[in-house]
């Protein structure tokens, strides 16, 4: 029974079990769950304000890189953006998808070249990039959406006049002669008319809607537009709450090599100056700079390897990167 008791007139004293009446001892791994718990109440107790101020707002985000490419992170990823969806926030996905473009060029044997990071882009070129992006990619991005429970749509920027672009111009200064000379891309685009109506429909009807990075050129054609470019583009068009740049570094970093985890515009633009932002992060930061300029509110570069790197930056203090604000 756990309670031995005896009569008060023996020499022995009444004898009680205590550890029948005590709760058992916690294992080892019943105090790790527990501190699993208290660590996810944390969480949540922290998320809740930063949920209720983004209620109803916009985020773009632009989905790229390793993230992309990692079935364990694109899962992830996926039920990031459901997450969104259910606490009132209005998801809008931009992909990019170099690597497959190159993989699936490279099977085809398309040849294809780079000037300052761009994909010189021919027809034949041109179809293999809107066969990767608009189909196979956009497509498993749409269903890991809907495997987690969310309601998504893949789009290009050809669909409902999203993306009506022009042809990018680029020039380059001759090393000898010093004079400057017209780069011919291609079928290289630029954003310049976005066409929200079919982004406010969707938002209307708690559609998340996945782009890929092509538009409608001048007479038609297809048109290769870099994803970042894009992801700036839409953000600034529907007034977003905060532009998400997923990438494969932490952030910006200093001189030292140490995270910069807040900046504003000015400063982003004297970083470029003295060459502390430099080489490939300078184009994502200007892609920054416009959206901020057109008129979104905060700009995040952050390091898409880390799993809920989106949640991560939104509901938390610290955020996980680079955010640039207005002056």
């Amino acid at each position: 029974m756990g309670v031995k008791l005896q009569n008060k007139n023996s020499k022995s004293k009444c004898k009680i079990n205590l550890c029948a009446l005590q709760s058992p001892p916690m294992s080892k791994k019943t105090d790790k769950t527990k501190d699993q718990w208290l660590a996810q109440a944390r969480t949540l107790s922290e998320a809740l304000p930063y949920m209720r101020r983004y209620t109803g707002k916009t985020f773009v985000i632009k989905y790229g890189g390793h993230a992309m490419g990692d079935d364990d992170l694109a899962r992830l990823f996926a039920r990031d953006i459901v997450l969104l969806r259910q606490v009132g926030i209005n998801p809008i996905v931009v992909h990019g998808g170099g690597p497959q473009i190159g993989k699936m060029l490279e099977r085809l044997k398309i040849q294809s070249e780079f000037i300052d990071g761009l994909r010189v882009t021919d027809q034949a070129t041109v179809d293999v990039v809107e066969m990767v992006l608009a189909g196979s990619i956009n497509k498993e991005i749409v269903s890991n959406i809907n495997a987690q429970g969310g309601f998504a749509v893949g789009l290009s920027g050809k669909d409902g006049h999203l993306i009506l672009a022009r042809k990018l111009k680029r020039t380059k200064k001759d090393p000898e002669s010093n004079i400057e000379q017209v780069l011919d891309l291609g079928l290289v685009g630029e954003p310049e008319t976005i066409t929200t109506h079919i982004l406010d429909l969707f938002k209307e009807t708690d559609t998340t809607p996945v782009i890929a990075p092509i538009g409608a050129g001048p007479d038609g054609e297809t048109l290769n537009i870099n994803a970042d470019t894009v992801a700036g583009a839409i953000a600034g068009a529907v007034s977003a709450r905060r532009l998400l740049m997923l990438t494969d570094v932490v952030g910006v970093l200093d001189k030292d090599g140490d995270l910069i985890e807040r900046m504003t515009a000015e400063q982003a633009r004297s970083y470029i100056k003295d060459g502390t932002i430099h080489g490939g992060m300078i184009p994502k930061v200007e892609t920054c700079l416009q959206a901020i300029e057109d008129g979104v509110e905060g700009a995040v570069i952050i390091d898409g390897r880390v799993p809920h790197a989106v949640l991560l930056e939104l509901f938390t203090e610290h955020g996980a990167g680079t955010l640039i604000l207005r002056d």
